[in-house]
């Protein structure tokens, strides 16, 4: 229904009309709205342009790139001191994630949790009132970042643990290359996760204790409980699932790279479609 506004000139329609000439759809001021797309996009630049003009991003990346960097000299010099087999050198990389995630966790984290803070969160459905949009843009920007800032990392990292490892290890560039891609997209994965549980959590308390336990702790308990059940339980977690993805091949993990993309992608939907849900339901 169409609100119709008096004034000097006569009867002006307010709300959303379609020009018949073009079809593009206008607001109540009469300006063109323009295509979707074009209003994701302004989404995204906006989202793009809070967490670069932030300081917090920054400090989580370079703390990220220096965990990366220890924790890979590290996984080397043990590989050689107790004489581990001949393994790929992107296997050091690929274990740094067990620690490195959570600087994209707090990336992710802090540009929901962050505006709910401040209450710019309000601001923000305001400029964007299509709440799918904003969370999308959010989701968008972050796994962006943490895919790049992922494929850096394991290429650092890759090339700290080569000295340490002292000859136990191999190099092979495609594969290096792929677990290296595969590194980026774990973390894009967990970025965009991190974006669903907290827009649902809304608290960075809640959210970071909710991926904690979820990426760490209780993959831990299990594994040191030990069993069938609780490894074939561990099996399926979110972690589990990147850790078979970005080992591409190698003969302990208990799928391979499609199943463990499926089910990686199934936690990131489950996250993304709770904090659509809380989202809509709850005032910012």
């Amino acid at each position: 229904m169409t609100t119709v506004e008096a004034t000097s000139a006569g009867a002006r329609p307010v709300g959303d009309a379609h020009d018949s000439g073009t079809g593009v759809r206008r607001t109540g001021g009469g300006a063109p709205a323009g295509p979707r797309g074009r209003l994701l996009y302004g989404a995204v630049a906006a989202e793009w342009t809070k967490l670069s003009s932030v300081r917090a991003p920054y400090v989580c990346l370079l703390a990220g790139l220096a965990a990366t960097v220890v924790f890979t000299f590290y996984y080397g010099s043990i590989a050689r001191i107790n004489d581990h087999p001949v393994q790929p050198v992107g296997h050091a990389a690929v274990a740094s994630t067990v620690l490195v995630q959570f600087a994209v966790v707090v990336l992710a984290m802090l540009t929901v949790t962050g505006e709910y803070t401040t209450s710019s969160m309000s601001s923000s459905l305001l400029w964007v009132p299509v709440r799918h949009r904003v969370q999308v843009a959010k989701a968008l920007v972050t796994a962006l970042v943490a895919l790049v800032a992922g494929i850096l990392f394991a290429g650092v990292g890759v090339a700290v643990a080569w000295g340490p490892f002292a000859g136990h290890a191999s190099f092979d560039a495609e594969r290096t290359a792929a677990q290296a891609l595969a590194v980026g997209v774990h973390y894009a994965a967990i970025a965009v996760m991190t974006v669903g549980v907290s827009l649902a959590a809304r608290h960075a308390a809640g959210a970071l204790a909710v991926l904690l336990t979820l990426l760490w702790g209780l993959p831990s308990m299990l594994v040191g409980l030990g069993g069938p059940v609780l490894l074939a339980i561990n099996d399926w977690l979110p972690y589990s699932a990147g850790d078979a993805l970005m080992r591409t091949g190698a003969d302990t993990v208990p799928y391979g790279p499609g199943t463990a993309a499926l089910v990686l992608l199934g936690w990131v939907g489950a996250a993304h479609l709770t904090g659509l849900y809380v989202l809509r339901r709850r005032d910012a």
